[in-house]
C-alpha cells in the first residue's frame, strides 16, 4: 500500500527551533530551525518508508476562525525574529527538494493536513501525520497515524497515536477529543471554553455523555455542581469553543498526489542551500559528484607531459594574476592546482622531469618576473599600494615549507583574507570561500576524496583528484578580487597587508627555528610527577577507605557522595557530577577531595607535557610546532601540536616545565614581556584622563587605582586593597560581572557591585567606552580593534539572556583583547625583520600571549635585548607608553624567576610612597602602620580557605593603618592549601610536600613590605608556620605544640620589628599608643 506523509510546516520547525541550539551560517543567517526540521523529517521518512510528502504552512493572516471569535489565538507572544527569518527559507528548501509546500488563505496548516489525510486514506493511501500540537489527535483514524515527536535528555522520540491509542491516553476516542478540548478550553488558542472546567472534568464528562450537546441534554445528572452551573450558563462558548477546535476536512486546497511522489529529494538546487547553510552533515547524504554545477569544471586539464607544463607556465607570466597551491604528499610535493583564468585550469602531478624541484624553481620564477614588474611600476608611477601582478594562494604559510619566499613577495594568502572578513569560521578551504564570497557550492576535499591523501589520488591520474587540485588554484584565483573589495569595503585591507601577510612569514621562521627540549630533565620532570601521583593515589585510597578508579567520574561519584556521604552531591542521568567547581567547594572541608584535585592536576601534567612533549621532540631536539592566525576570534596567535600557550604557571610544578626549554650552548634566551598592555591600551581607547594620566606618571596603576576607588591617600593604599584594585581593574577589561569579581575576590555579591561602582565613577570615561562598545556591537553587529580588524558577534541578537550576556561581555573586551594582538603582531614582525636586517643569528622560538622568546648567542644578547625592547616599545603609538620588561636566562623558567625577582607582585614603587609617608607624618596627621595576618583581618586567605576579623580589629581600624599580609599567598602558594608545620629547617605539608622555599619568599616579602611601610610592629597569626610566635606546632600533623617561632615571625624579630600574637589585646592596645607617642 502507498504511504503518505504529511509534516506541519510551523509547528515541527517551531519545536526544531527550540529544540537546537542556535546555529548561524557564515553570512550569519540562523539555521537551527532548518537544521532541526530537516532532521525530523529525514528520521521519519526513513522510519515510514513513504513514497509521497508534502508540508503544509500557516499563512499569516486571518482564518474563518478569527472571523467567529476576533480574539482567537491573540494571547500568543510574537515569532521570535530569530525564527521568523527562518519559515520562508524552511520554504525554499523544501522546494528546492521538491517536496510541495501547501498553504491556503482563510484557512490553517491543520485544515490543510485533516482534508488531504481524510481525502488520501478515502483512496485507500496509508498517512502517517508529522506534529507537535495535540489538535490533530481528532484526526486519527485507522489509515491515519498521528505522530508528535516529543524532546526530552536523550533527544527526540516520536509518539503514534492511532484512535486505540489516543482512547489508552486521554480516556476518548479522537471525534470526542474535540469536545473535551471545547469544554476545557485552549490557552495556546485562545480557544475560551467553559469557565471553571478543566480537562479532569472535562475528560470525565465527554466520557460519561460522548459530546458536549449530550450532557447538556443531561444537565440536570452533571456533577459537580459548579460543572452543571457552568455548562448552564455558558453553553453558548462551549458550542463556540468546538467550532473553532474542529479541523476542516474540507478546504478548498489543491493537491497534486502525483507531485507529492518521492523521487530524489538531493537535488543540485538542494546541494547548494545545504552548502550555504553549512549543514555538513546533511551534505553527506548526497552524491558530490552528480552536484557539481560549476561551469569552470569544463575546463580542467590535467598536463603531465614537461613540455606541456612548459608551456602553461609561459602562459602564466604573461598574466597578471595566478592562483595555485602545492600539494604535499608523505615525502615531499606531488603536485599543483593553477589556475589563470576561466577557461586556463590545471592539475599538474609530479612525474618524470616535472619534479617537486622543478615545481618550485616554476613558481619562484613566476614570483620573481610579477616583482620586477611590480617595482619597474612603481618606479614609473611613483605610488604604493596594491600590486598589480600577484599570486594567490589558500594556505601561504604551508607552502614556505617548499618555497624561498620572504617579506615582500607579491603573494596573497586567501585563507587569511576570509579569515579577516568572518573569524568566526572553523575552517577556510577552497569550498568554504567558494561559498561564501563566490555564491559557488563546488565539492569539498572530503567529497571527492574521503579520507584518501590529494597527491597519492593524483598521481595515479585519478579524475576526482584532477578536479580536487583544479579547484584549489580556480578558486584562489577567482575568489582574490572578491576578497580584495569585502576588506577595502570593511576598511581591513591595511590591515591585511601589512599586518597579516607579514606575519605569516614570521611566523614560518619561528616554526623553523623551533625550541630545543632538554630530554633528561624532561625525563626526570615525569618521573617526580609519577612518584607524587603514586603517593596521591594511596592517600586517595587510604581517605576513601577503598580502592577505585579515581579517573572515572561514575566511580569516584559514588564513593564521595554515596559511600563517604559528602554534602552537595548533584546527581545527573550519568552519575554524581565530580566537576571541577563542584569538588573545589568541598575541598576545603575534606582532604580527600582536595588530594582528588591535586591528582587531577598532576596526571594532566603528566599526560600532556612530560608524556606529551615527547611525541613533538625532532631529531634536531627541538619542537617545531604550529602557530595559527586563522582560529581565534579576538585575532590572537594560538598554538598547537603541541600548545605551548597553556602551561599552568600558577603552580610550581606547573611553572617547572619551563626548565626542560633550554637554548644550544653558548646561547641564552631572552624572554620580553608586555607589561599591562591591555590596561594601557583600555586608557588609550577610552581616553580616559585620569588613567592616562597615571600611567603618564609612571605610576603603580593598581595602587593609583586602589588610592581613587577607595578615596585612600596613596602611602594609606594597603596590599589587600591594590588586589582588589587589580581584580577590578583587569576584570573590567574582560568584562567582569558583579558575581564573577565577588567569587574571584571571596566578598559579596553587593560589595562587588559597590567595587565596580567606585571604579566606573573613578574612570566614567571607561564606562562610557565600554558602553559604547556594547552600542556598537548591537548596532553594526561587530566591534573592531584600534588597527579595524572586525569580531562579529551574533550573540548580541540572541534571544537567550545568558547568550546576549555573553556578547555584551565580547563587546567590551574584543576591541582590547583585540589590538593587543594585533600589537604582539607588529612587534613580532618588526623584531623578526630587524634581527635579520642586521644578520644576526638570534631567532625568535615562541610567541606566547603578550610575550616574545629569542634565543641568542651570548655575544649577541645584550644587542637583542635592547632590540627587543625598542621594537616592542614601537610597535604602536598610544595615548599612554608600552612598557616591555626584558631578561634573560639558561632556560625559560630562568627568564621568567628574574621577572619575579626583579619585579615582585604585592610590593609598591617605593621612593613615592615614602614621599607621600613623610607629607603625612609632617601634617600631624599620622597614624602608625602596624602589620596584620590578613586572616585576622577577615580575609578568607587561611590554609582552609577561612578568616575572621579579630574582636580588637574594628576598633584598632580607627587607631592605626593597618597593613595587611598573607606570607603563604605572597610566597605563591594557593588559598585554599594543605596544612603545613615546621619540621627542623623545613616547612612540610601534611601529605609530605616541601614547602620552605615558598614561606621564606612569602617572608622576605612581608619584610619588605614592613620596611617600606616604617611597620612599629606586627599582629600576627598565633601557632602558624609562618607567623606564629612563641609557639609552633611540632611537625607530626598531630595537634601538639612546641616552643619555636613561624618562617616570617622570626625574619621579623631578626629585623627589629616586634611580633605578637593575635591573643595579646592588651599589649596591641599598648603598642599603639607607644607607637602614636613616637
Amino acid at each position: 500500500m502507498e504511504k503518505l506523509v504529511l509534516i506541519d510546516g510551523h509547528s515541527i520547525l517551531n519545536r526544531a527551533f527550540y529544540g537546537v541550539p542556535e546555529l548561524t551560517n557564515a553570512e550569519g543567517f540562523h539555521t537551527n530551525a532548518v537544521y532541526g526540521f530537516l532532521n525530523i523529517m529525514f528520521r521519519i521518512l526513513e522510519e515510514e518508508k513513504a513514497d509521497h510528502l508534502a508540508v503544509a504552512f500557516d499563512v499569516h493572516e486571518p482564518t474563518f476562525r478569527h472571523k467567529m471569535y476576533a480574539e482567537y489565538k491573540g494571547t500568543r507572544k510574537p515569532m521570535p525574529e530569530e525564527l521568523q527569518e527562518q519559515v520562508p527559507l524552511m520554504k525554499e528548501v523544501l522546494s528546492a527538494m521538491e517536496i510541495p509546500v501547501l498553504t491556503l488563505a482563510g484557512y490553517e496548516a491543520d485544515d490543510i493536513l485533516g482534508t488531504l489525510s481524510k481525502r488520501m486514506a478515502g483512496d485507500g493511501v496509508e498517512v502517517s501525520i508529522v506534529s507537535g500540537d495535540r489538535d490533530l489527535l481528532q484526526l486519527a483514524d485507522t489509515h491515519i497515524k498521528i505522530r508528535i515527536p516529543k524532546t526530552n535528555r536523550n533527544g527526540t522520540e516520536v509518539k503514534d497515536y492511532y484512535p486505540e491509542d489516543v482512547k489508552r491516553e486521554y480516556q476518548v476516542t479522537p471525534q470526542e477529543f474535540i469536545d473535551v478540548k471545547a469544554l476545557m478550553g485552549d490557552a495556546s488558542d485562545n480557544i475560551p471554553g467553559v469557565p471553571s472546567i478543566g480537562e479532569k472534568t472535562a475528560t470525565n464528562l465527554i466520557v460519561t455523555y460522548g459530546n458536549i450537546e449530550n450532557a447538556y441534554a443531561h444537565l440536570e445528572e452533571i456533577k459537580p455542581p459548579r460543572a452543571k452551573k457552568a455548562l448552564s450558563e455558558h453553553y453558548d462558548m462551549a458550542v463556540m469553543s468546538k467550532e473553532l477546535a474542529t479541523i476542516c476536512l474540507d478546504c478548498p486546497i489543491e493537491f497534486s498526489y502525483a507531485d507529492a511522489k518521492i523521487e530524489n529529494l538531493y537535488t543540485p538546487g538542494a546541494y547548494q542551500y545545504m552548502k550555504r547553510l553549512g549543514f555538513k552533515s546533511i551534505l553527506s547524504r548526497f552524491d558530490t559528484q552528480q552536484m557539481n554545477a560549476c561551469p569552470a569544471e569544463e575546463h580542467f586539464w590535467l598536463v603531465e607531459e614537461y613540455a606541456g607544463v612548459e608551456h602553461l607556465f609561459e602562459k602564466a607570466g604573461q598574466t597578471s594574476r595566478v592562483g595555485f597551491q602545492l600539494i604535499p604528499g608523505l615525502s615531499g610535493i606531488d603536485g599543483l592546482g593553477i589556475c589563470f583564468g576561466e577557461e586556463e585550469c590545471y592539475a599538474v602531478p609530479v612525474s618524470g622531469f616535472v619534479t617537486e624541484a622543478y615545481l618550485c624553481q616554476k613558481l619562484e620564477d613566476l614570483l620573481q618576473s610579477f616583482q620586477k614588474r611590480n617595482q619597474k611600476k612603481q618606479e614609473e608611477d611613483k605610488s604604493e599600494g596594491i600590486p598589480d601582478n600577484m599570486v594567490v594562494v589558500l594556505d601561504l604559510k604551508g607552502q614556505l615549507n617548499y618555497l624561498q619566499l620572504d617579506y615582500g613577495c607579491p603573494v596573497m594568502d586567501a585563507g587569511v583574507a576570509g579569515y579577516l572578513l568572518n573569524p568566526l569560521k572553523d575552517t577556510y578551504d577552497y569550498d568554504d570561500l567558494a561559498r561564501d564570497y563566490l555564491d559557488l557550492a563546488v565539492p569539498s576535499r572530503t567529497d571527492f576524496l574521503g579520507k584518501e591523501k590529494l597527491g597519492a589520488a593524483l598521481i595515479r591520474g585519478e579524475e576526482h583528484a584532477i578536479s580536487c587540485a583544479c579547484y584549489l588554484g580556480y578558486i584562489a584565483w577567482k575568489a582574490m578580487p572578491v576578497l580584495e573589495k569585502k576588506l577595502t569595503e570593511q576598511g581591513m585591507i591595511d590591515l591585511f597587508w601589512n599586518m597579516e601577510m607579514p606575519l605569516i612569514y614570521s611566523l614560518h621562521h619561528m616554526e623553523t627555528a623551533g625550541i630545543r627540549v632538554d630530554k633528561a630533565q624532561l625525563k626526570t620532570y615525569g618521573e617526580q610527577l609519577k612518584v607524587k601521583i603514586d603517593k596521591l593515589e594511596k592517600e586517595i585510597y587510604q581517605l576513601a577507605e577503598e580502592e577505585f578508579n579515581i579517573n572515572s567520574p561514575k566511580q569516584l561519584g559514588e564513593v564521595l557522595f554515596e559511600h563517604r556521604k559528602l554534602p552537595h552531591g548533584k546527581k545527573t542521568k550519568t552519575g554524581y557530577s565530580t566537576a571541577a567547581d563542584v569538588l573545589e567547594k568541598l575541598a576545603p572541608d575534606y582532604p580527600l577531595v582536595q588530594k582528588i584535585l591535586d591528582y587531577r592536576q598532576l596526571t594532566k601534567l603528566n599526560s600532556t607535557y612530560a608524556e606529551g612533549l615527547a611525541v613533538y621532540i625532532g631529531e634536531d631536539g627541538r619542537i617545531h610546532g604550529k602557530f595559527n592566525q586563522t582560529i581565534t576570534a579576538t585575532g590572537r596567535i594560538s598554538s598547537t601540536e603541541p600548545n605551548l600557550q597553556n602551561i599552568p604557571v600558577r603552580m610550581e610544578l606547573g611553572r617547572a616545565i619551563r626548565k626542560v626549554f633550554v637554548p644550544e650552548e653558548g646561547s641564552v634566551f631572552i624572554d620580553a614581556d608586555y607589561s599591562q598592555i591591555e590596561l594601557r591600551i583600555l586608557a588609550h581607547m577610552s581616553e580616559d584622563p585620569r588613567l592616562i594620566r597615571a600611567y603618564g606618571e609612571a605610576q603603580d596603576i593598581h595602587a593609583i587605582t586602589a588610592s581613587e576607588v577607595f578615596h585612600t591617600p596613596l602611602a594609606e593604599v594597603t596590599p589587600l586593597q591594590r588586589r582588589n584594585a587589580k581584580a577590578v581593574n583587569f576584570g573590567i577589561v574582560y568584562g567582569i560581572s558583579a558575581f564573577g569579581l565577588s567569587e574571584d575576590l571571596s566578598i559579596s555579591r553587593q560589595e562587588a557591585v559597590e567595587y565596580i561602582n567606585k571604579y566606573f565613577e573613578t574612570y566614567p570615561g571607561i564606562k562610557a567606552f565600554l558602553d559604547r562598545q556594547v552600542q556598537n556591537g548591537k548596532e553594526q553587529g561587530y566591534v573592531t580593534t584600534m588597527f579595524g580588524r572586525r569580531r562579529p558577534i551574533p550573540e548580541l541578537k540572541s534571544p537567550n539572556y545568558m547568550q546576549r550576556s555573553f556578547g555584551e561581555r565580547v563587546a567590551m573586551n574584543s576591541p582590547i583583547q583585540g589590538s593587543a594582538a594585533d600589537i604582539m603582531k607588529l612587534a613580532m614582525i618588526a623584531v623578526d625583520q630587524k634581527l635579520r636586517a642586521q644578520n644576526l643569528q638570534s631567532r625568535i622560538v615562541l610567541q606566547i600571549h603578550d610575550e616574545l622568546l629569542v634565543e641568542a648567542p651570548k655575544e649577541e644578547a645584550e644587542t637583542v635585548k635592547q632590540l627587543l625592547e625598542e621594537q616592542m616599545k614601537q610597535a604602536a603609538k598610544l595615548r599612554v607608553a608600552l612598557e616591555v620588561e626584558a631578561h634573560q636566562g639558561s632556560s625559560w623558567f630562568d627568564t621568567k624567576e628574574e621577572v619575579s625577582r626583579s619585579s615582585p607582585e604585592l610590593l609598591f614603587r617605593e621612593a613615592s610612597v615614602k614621599d607621600t609617608v613623610t607629607e603625612i607624618k609632617e601634617t600631624g596627621l599620622y597614624k602608625p602602620n602596624v602589620l596584620v595576618s590578613a586572616c585576622l583581618l577577615g580575609v578568607h586567605c587561611r590554609y582552609d580557605g577561612k578568616g575572621e576579623i579579630a574582636g580588637w580589629g574594628k576598633e584598632l581600624m580607627d587607631r592605626a593603618h593597618l597593613i595587611p599580609v598573607c606570607p603563604e599567598l605572597m610566597g605563591g602558594l594557593p588559598t585554599p592549601r594543605k596544612p603545613a608545620e615546621i619540621k627542623g629547617d623545613r616547612v612540610i605539608t601534611i601529605d609530605g610536600e616541601d614547602v620552605t622555599a615558598q614561606y621564606q619568599k612569602g617572608a622576605e616579602e612581608t619584610l619588605a613590605l614592613a620596611r617600606l611601610y616604617g611597620c612599629r610592629f606586627a599582629i600576627l597569626k598565633e601557632r602558624s608556620p609562618s607567623c606564629g610566635s612563641g609557639m609552633v606546632y611540632d611537625g607530626t600533623h598531630s595537634g601538639n605544640l612546641t616552643k619555636g617561632d613561624g618562617i616570617t615571625a622570626e625574619l621579623l624579630k631578626a629585623h627589629g620589628i616586634p611580633v605578637l600574637g593575635e591573643q595579646e589585646e592588651n599589649k596591641i592596645k599598648d603598642m599603639v599608643d607607644d607607637s602614636k607617642k613616637l
